[in-house]
């Protein structure tokens, strides 16, 4: 590997699988108790976003190979030899599965009846590419997201996963395969506050946050994970006091906002934000294009 592609893997990654875990972590960086030296105060720094780290301590700092040196106590080819053994470990490690392609479009049917062999952090190239044409960070996407290697019917697949309320998983790899690790629930993140953020998938979720241009909402969140769920989010958001809705501009989408309102005090239906787009992550990926004007309707010559 070139010294440009070494330096673009992930200090936090690399980290986490020396078993070295941040003491705090802020969302794009970590505070972590340094670990080439003795530290009390958690001032080594970890900048996931520009992938370098800051020993405020001794003041140094640099990249994963400058990190490797300090961790190992070794010269640079020593270093760069580590990190190839690193990428070719975890690239054997994932390699050997395989994307999950849908073979029925019924959702209830395309359920898993299947068996989690491992759990990482989104480290294959093909769904990092697949996170960035969603337009997503890839730390914020793993900050709610995992990489999740599974088995059905004897065969190894893998694919971007997140977490229900009941300890499934929802699915999604490209070139667009859904599907879920049963129970299939609703996924809900709770900040303790009045207001409820309702989405129907967590790329609608974390395009709100990438627009938003935050990591955590300050409200609690409903992800549906499909618009059959809503009667199992009733409960929770009967228990706010005012909702907003981010669902598909679609009938399935409107009938749902409708069926919240219903039961609900105070909805407010966010879909009109993204008129012309299917659902706000569609809306996220098309954002540099020029929207398509709407044509007024032609009452021809007054008379």
């Amino acid at each position: 590997m070139a010294l440009t592609e070494i330096k673009q893997i992930s200090i936090r990654r690399y980290l986490d699988s020396r078993g070295i875990t941040p003491v705090k972590d802020y969302g794009y960086y970590g505070m972590y108790h340094c670990p080439y030296r003795e530290d009390r105060n958690a001032s080594f720094k970890v900048d996931y976003r520009k992938n370098i780290w800051h020993d405020f301590g001794t003041n140094e700092g640099g990249s994963i190979i400058d990190l490797v040196m300090k961790l190992d106590d070794c010269l640079l080819k020593e270093a760069i030899a580590e990190i190839n053994q690193y990428v070719s470990t975890t690239t054997r490690q994932v390699n050997s599965f395989s994307f999950h392609r849908n073979t029925v479009s019924n959702e209830t049917k395309n359920e898993i009846p299947t068996t989690i062999q491992n759990i990482f952090p989104i480290t294959h190239s093909k769904l990092i590419a697949w996170v960035q044409e969603r337009k997503i960070d890839l730390d914020l996407a793993n900050r709610y997201c995992r990489e999740i290697h599974y088995r059905n019917r004897d065969k190894d697949y893998f694919s971007i996963g997140f977490r229900n309320d009941k300890g499934g998983y929802e699915l999604n790899s490209p070139p667009n395969f859904k599907s879920c690790i049963s129970p299939k629930d609703i996924t809900t993140i709770r900040s303790n506050r009045d207001t409820c953020l309702v989405f129907e998938g967590f790329w609608d979720f974390l395009s709100y946050l990438t627009i938003q241009k935050i990591e955590k909402s300050e409200h609690d969140v409903a992800v549906l994970n499909s618009v059959a769920n809503v009667r199992k989010a009733m409960d929770f958001l009967k228990s706010h006091r005012e909702i907003y809705t981010y669902l598909d501009n679609d009938e399935a989408g409107e009938k749902t906002t409708q069926e919240i309102r219903s039961a609900c005090l105070s909805v407010h239906d966010r879909s009109e934000r993204y008129t012309g787009f299917k659902d706000l992550n569609d809306f996220l990926c098309r954002k540099p294009m020029v929207k398509p004007e709407v044509k007024k309707k032609k009452w021809g010559i007054r008379r």
